[in-house]
């Protein structure tokens, strides 16, 4: 989540009638009730490749400002509209952010030079609003400064026409006035267009859900994901505002309610798994499902214990023989095979699932960012406040595959004592073995989530 610092700027502010005017104008009219499917481009850094990680929605100590080497670094972007008459750019749909930002007209950085930039002077549509998600009739000069990841944008408020393919809304965003060279400048996509539950946006009006819910502009509000495996245009990636299409789907979805009111995509997970086995190392863990990240993470001391447990040689030499690496979501096993969750290179094999300590009570958290979501088709339902789970139907998976991806306890585990709540005391009232290290992992949680967080 980034951070949002207000800031003084100076702008001429157009007139309270005119404003009103251009707000009647963009919310004259029926409703109509449609879908809107964007397509999604794909970038990958090859192995090798030096580069700032980027989490929109999370990020670790400030320490980690280093250049670090990551091989599962892929983002997907589309277009979103912006504007009277329409400017398209390019933006990550991020699930773990809550505002539209884009570089504006007037960003002189080396960052937004190299990005398409939006020129407020051009719409016909915009006027300015203030960045507290306040809509009244006052001067609106405040601008925000913003944390993303490893870098900082600054930017002011504008509220214009925002199109999503053939639907289109009146909302708010962010124009960026300054962004820092590292890591914007490396981006193939101009902004970020976040989906997060609406405590994470500004306001109401600079969620863009919200927005679609408030203007009755969709079949369901609802937006769901399906990012493609390969690197062949066989398959195309997407993003579907509006409904679920099955024909991704390999599976059924498996629906899992929010289960906190952090503006993540947050569902708790009862235990984590090898081979369907329960392992007791995460009995009240919640994970991020977050479409702007492009790894799995989770605690270190949770990572550097499955790490053990996988049993992953750095040679490479048992790779076929590893097990599938599942995750306990309401009832169902959510699993990722050794591809996912290995990085494989000519250097060796390695876990790839990064660290990320978060102190309670926001954590202990993980993050499936995008090799789970080439695994899983997700479903983002706005208004019952849940998280859809189905295998994702990729094109030559093998029969039995999906069953295999997404499958259930066995009976035999069911009626053992372990429990949903991730607990089983086979020894009386004995702790479990990962305890010890618990503690040592508890004094060690110094690492503080992005919400809130000084400024920089």
């Amino acid at each position: 989540m980034p951070t949002l610092v207000p800031r003084k700027g100076t702008m001429a502010q157009r007139t309270l009638a005119l404003q009103m005017m251009l707000l009647g104008l963009l919310t004259r009219g029926e409703a109509v009730s449609m879908e809107a499917t964007v397509k999604l481009g794909r970038k990958t850094i090859k192995e090798g490749q030096q580069v700032y990680r980027a989490h929109f929605g999370l990020r670790g100590r400030r320490g980690e400002r280093a250049k670090t080497k990551v091989i599962h670094k892929t983002a997907y972007f589309g277009s979103v509209e912006i504007g009277t008459p329409k400017q398209t750019f390019q933006v990550v749909f991020d699930s773990g952010s809550g505002n539209l930002l884009v570089p504006a007209s007037d960003c002189n950085s080396e960052a937004c030079m190299a990005h398409a930039r939006y020129n407020q002077t051009e719409s016909s549509s915009m006027h300015r609003v203030h960045c507290d998600g306040v809509q009244d009739s006052g001067d609106a000069q405040d601008e925000v400064s913003i944390l993303f990841g490893t870098g900082e944008v600054w930017g002011r408020c504008i509220h214009d026409q925002i199109c999503l393919g053939p639907v289109c809304y009146p909302g708010s965003f962010i124009a960026a006035t300054y962004e820092t060279k590292s890591p914007f400048m490396s981006f193939n996509f101009d902004g970020v267009l976040g989906l997060a539950l609406p405590s994470m946006s500004q306001g109401s009006m600079f969620n863009t859900m919200e927005r679609l819910k408030e203007t009755q502009r969709l079949h369901q509000t609802l937006y769901s994901v399906f990012l493609s495996s390969s690197e062949s245009e066989v398959e195309i990636s997407e993003i579907t505002f509006g409904s679920i299409k099955t024909s991704h789907m390999a599976s059924e979805l498996h629906w899992v309610p929010v289960s906190r009111d952090t503006g993540y995509w947050e569902v708790r997970i009862a235990d984590i798994t090898i081979d369907d086995h329960p392992q007791e190392l995460c009995a009240n863990c919640h994970v991020a499902v977050d479409t702007g990240t492009s790894e799995l993470a989770g605690p270190s001391d949770v990572i550097d214990e499955l790490a053990e447990r996988l049993h992953v040689l750095t040679d490479c030499s048992n790779y076929q023989q590893l097990p599938r690496l599942g995750f306990l979501i309401g009832e169902r096993i959510l699993n990722l095979e050794p591809h996912d969750y290995v990085d494989k290179s000519a250097e060796g094999c390695q876990v790839s699932l990064m660290p990320l300590n978060v102190p309670p009570p926001k954590g202990p958290l993980f993050v499936f960012g995008i090799p789970f979501m080439e695994k899983f088709y997700t479903v983002y339902d706005n208004v019952n406040k849940q998280v859809g789970f189905a295998v994702a139907k990729h094109v030559g998976d093998s029969p039995g595959h999906a069953a295999a991806v997404m499958s259930q306890l066995s009976a035999s585990v069911k009626n053992s004592s372990w429990n949903r709540e991730g607990h089983r005391h086979e020894d009386g009232d004995a702790p479990p073995p990962w305890a010890e290290r618990g503690k040592k992992w508890l004094r060690h949680l110094f690492v503080q989530h992005l919400k809130p967080a000084e400024p920089m």
